[in-house]
């Protein structure tokens, strides 16, 4: 009994460590790399930037939503084309800014102040993927 609660608690504790870590990248990212201000800048309707911050949270928490749930959406067919319109769209988006700015990672170790550290910082994340990948594959 004691030991099912200890592994409880140690799930929790992961799931919300790694939920922490993923949204802070996540909102890291996108604030170094402006996607919001520069596509109010591309379309010149910086009067709707809290709209497109508000489409933002509310593509993050709907889509966390489906996650926990039986992960479909049961869209008609219609639906289904505008969700993946809408999910193009922002990862065009963020490709396009990714290649507009692609010295994320310096700029954010030397902010930290790990810039002695970049390879290492590099090799964590690289062998973290794997990892997770192996195990999302392999065990999960």
């Amino acid at each position: 009994m004691i030991a099912q609660m200890g592994e409880a608690v140690l799930a929790a504790f992961v799931g919300l460590a790694g939920g922490i870590a993923v949204g802070s990248g996540m909102v890291a990212f996108l604030v170094v790399l402006d996607i919001i201000p520069r596509l109010a800048q591309i379309t010149r309707s910086f009067h709707k930037i809290h709209a497109y911050e508000a489409a933002v949270v509310a593509g993050s928490l709907v889509f966390t939503w489906v996650d926990f749930g039986d992960g479909k959406l049961h869209l008609f067919p219609m639906g289904t084309a505008l969700v993946g319109l809408f999910a193009g769209c922002f990862v065009g988006m963020l490709a396009a800014a990714l290649t507009e700015i692609i010295n994320v990672l310096p700029i954010l170790a030397k902010r930290l102040g790990m810039g002695s550290y970049m390879i290492l910082l590099l090799m964590a994340m690289i062998f973290g993927k794997v990892i997770g990948s192996l195990f999302e594959w392999l065990l999960y």
